[in-house]
């Protein structure tokens, strides 16, 4: 019988830069951390560069702090311009859960804007310094939602907190399909996987939104505890894709029923997530809005 996947199948990853954003809580500090531990240069992209100097303290190892608002498409076209050299992988891991609807500075619907668009453009303007591997963090969420390109900001559409969520992670699911696509037929020595952590009992509604009602934290948290990955579990899917020879474009879950709390393993996707046609709509639509695309 074999053992579950560990971290230890990082191996050692000294003289690797991966990039994780998001990186100051949850998910994303875990990842962090793991690749660290195991060697990697790990470039902590950032919106509170103060926290972020504060996390790389307690992670240890080799990083460094650089200023990212996935929020704000000017501070996205400032990013790769604020360090040198290349990446071997870039982590597309923050994101957010809004309790209101607004609107980011370039006049996005936030959940979209920060979960999809910010990294959609992260992604095309970095590409040409990213070696190996691109790994987007989407969710099985994207299973139960639905994309309206006639109103993709939902501006006449009735808005609500986790439907918008749903539909920010298909959008992050199908951008996958058509860029794991683009990557083939272009012959790139870079792959991209996507993946899911689960339910993470950590803070992203917490984060997402100061005005979080106290009841409803208090029940997340509580029902967490039991039913949710811890975030060391919900990074291990994002580190899988690292360390393991999976096929280009995969989608990593987790290993158990509900896809709530278990062990990384290549996982299922909505056949709505698997639309090659509505994909390129999609990839069509966030390269108009953010003005960028792919340079392969």
């Amino acid at each position: 019988m074999t053992s579950q996947w560990s971290p230890t199948r990082l191996g050692n990853l000294t003289g690797k830069r991966v990039v994780v954003t998001g990186a100051t809580n949850g998910v994303g500090l875990a990842t962090a951390g793991a690749l660290a531990r195991a060697g990697a240069h790990v470039i902590l992209a950032v919106r509170n560069v103060e926290l972020g100097a504060q996390r790389a303290a307690e992670i240890g190892g080799d990083t460094s702090v650089v200023k990212l608002d996935l929020a704000d498409q000017s501070s996205v076209r400032a990013f790769p311009n604020l360090f040198d050299g290349d990446v071997d992988v870039l982590v597309n891991n923050a994101g957010l859960v809004a309790q209101n609807r607004s609107e980011t500075v370039d006049g996005f619907e936030m959940t979209l804007g920060t979960n999809f668009l910010g990294p959609f453009a992260l992604t095309n303007l970095l590409f040409p310094r990213v070696r190996s591997l691109i790994v987007n963090v989407a969710s099985d969420a994207h299973k139960s939602a639905k994309i309206d390109l006639d109103d993709p900001h939902l501006r006449t559409t009735k808005w609500s907190a986790f439907p918008a969520y749903g539909r920010s992670k298909l959008a992050m699911m199908l951008w996958g399909l058509e860029l794991d696509r683009r990557l083939r037929a272009a012959g790139s020595p870079v792959t991209s996987q996507l993946t899911h952590p689960g339910w993470v009992a950590s803070n992203l509604s917490n984060v997402s939104d100061k005005r979080v009602m106290s009841a409803f934290h208090t029940v997340v948290k509580t029902a967490a505890h039991v039913l949710a990955n811890d975030t060391d579990a919900g990074a291990a899917p994002t580190l899988y894709c690292i360390s393991e020879p999976i096929p280009p474009g995969s989608y990593v879950g987790i290993d158990s029923r509900l896809g709530l709390k278990g062990a990384p393993t290549l996982s299922g996707r909505s056949a709505g997530a698997c639309d090659y046609d509505v994909a390129a709509q999609v990839v069509a639509f966030a390269e108009k809005e953010t003005g960028t695309t792919i340079p392969v």
